[in-house]
Parts: C-alpha cells; structure tokens; sequence
C-alpha cells in the first residue's frame, strides 16, 4: 500500500511504529512489512508512547499497515526460549508473581486503548491478514474499513492463551457472544464480506482503494464541531450499559451543554 504520510516529518518512527500529524488528522503506521508488521513488546509501547504524543488538535487518527498485511499478530520469536532480543521470553513472563505479571499485561493492554478516547475517532485500515494482536488492534479502534482481501482471525486459543489486548469486549459488542465465542475458540478466518455483514467492519473495498476510502471517511468526520463529536461518541459508548431511561437522562444532558455551548453559556 502507498503511505498517505510519507511528506509529513514523523513525530515518532521506531520498533515498527510512525506517528505522523497533519493539523487535525493524525495516521498511526506499522512499518515492517517484510514480518507482515508483527507485534512485539517494543511495539506496543511505541503503539502507547504515539497515543501520549497526540496533540490536543488531533480529532482523528488513522491506523493503518504497510505492505500487503495489517499485522499477522504477535512475533512468533516470544514463544521460543530465545524469545526477542531485549525482551523477556513469554516462559520467563509466566515466572513472574501475580502482581508482577498482572502489572507486564497491563503494560501491553495500554497500546490498545488510548484508540477508545472520547476526544478522537478512530479508524483502522485493514488490509490482508489481522490475525491474534492484530485483530485486537483493529478492534481497538472506533472504525473499521478492510480491504476485500482481508482475513481476520482470533488465533490465541490455538497457541493455549486468551485474547487479553483489550479485543473481547468490542468483540463480544459487535457480534454478540456466540459469534465471538466461535470465532475465538475456532481461530478460523473472517472474511470481508462476512466482517460487514456481521458488523466487525464497517465497509470493504478493493484493496487499491483502501487509503483512498479512509482519507474520505476522516474528511467526513472532520467536517461536523469537534465538541459535537465527542459528545455523540461518548454517549454511543456507554450506551450498551444504561438503561432506556438512563440513555434519555445522559442525551438530555449532553444536549443540554451543547445548547448552553452554542448559545456561549458553556463553562
């Protein structure tokens, strides 16, 4: 895929990640194609080190691959004994105390959440394979468009774990329990066409015209007042946990500080 970003100066470019920011629109890219953007430690706190980079002016951010897959999950290498050079070996991971080892997945999970602030929108351009920790890190985001040729799959079962980044309760809100659960313990792959049709992407498109789709889409979204923006976000988000009744009470209220905001009476 040709990067979108390649005439800004990035504000971080290491372990496989390039933040780059153009007024309000930021693009978050995996650079090392030739391991199909394999994850690892390091590239998870370059994931988390580019979310506290943000300025405060960026409304949306783009998170997409170079090559010809998103990512096909986490670097094998973490398995072996060897593990990767720098980092702790998964055996030597599982050596640690309950709090110690607690606190290392954590560590990771944090690369997987800054996509759900409600200041920004996010939007995931997935192409080829997204496979275990890649999947997750879709699933981080607040939106999907995949190429017709990508192929998602949840592969932690079949290595004797759990999807622990974050990707089971968006998972689980997209498609329901039962179709989380086949996926998961299955690890078989989810095709484009059926990712819509069950809501895990929100559009597919040929892959030559992936980062054409996403530039619109973030156009679109750049378009409406950012304040309205975060408001509908954050009252879709928590939607899934309130009542009817609490729903109409928080929608109220956040009208009620938009008028108050327009009318120049916000605090």
């Amino acid at each position: 895929m040709a990067s979108p970003d390649k005439d800004l100066s990035p504000v971080l470019d290491k372990d496989g990640v390039r933040l780059t920011v153009g007024d309000a629109l930021a693009t978050v890219t995996l650079t090392n194609p030739a391991k199909l953007n394999a994850q690892s430690p390091a590239m998870w706190r370059a994931l988390a080190e580019a979310g506290r980079l943000l300025p405060g002016s960026v409304q949306v951010v783009v998170l997409r691959g170079e090559g010809k897959s998103f990512s096909a999950g986490l670097d094998r290498r973490m398995f072996t004994p060897e593990g990767i050079p720098g980092e702790a070996p998964f055996t030597d991971l599982a050596r640690r105390d309950d709090a110690g080892l607690d606190a290392t997945i954590a560590e990771f999970q944090e690369a997987f959440t800054w996509w759900r602030r409600s200041d920004i929108v996010s939007i995931a351009a997935v192409q080829g394979h997204a496979i275990g920790a890649g999947f997750q890190l879709a699933l981080a985001c607040d939106l999907r468009v995949v190429a017709d040729d990508v192929q998602f799959a949840m592969r932690e079962t079949s290595l004797g774990l759990v999807p622990d980044l974050t990707g089971t309760h968006p998972l689980v809100g997209l498609v329901g329990y039962a179709r989380a659960l086949e996926i998961c313990a299955t690890g078989r792959f989810v095709p484009a066409e059926e990712a819509v049709n069950w809501g895990l992407a929100n559009l597919a498109v040929p892959v030559a015209e992936l980062d054409a789709t996403v530039r619109d889409l973030a156009a679109a979204l750049l378009v409406a007042p950012r304040d309205a923006i975060v408001e509908t976000k954050t009252l879709l988000r928590d939607a899934s946990g309130r009542t009817f009744d609490e729903q109409r009470a928080a929608e109220r209220q956040a009208q009620a500080r938009r008028l108050r905001d327009l009318a120049g009476m916000g605090e």
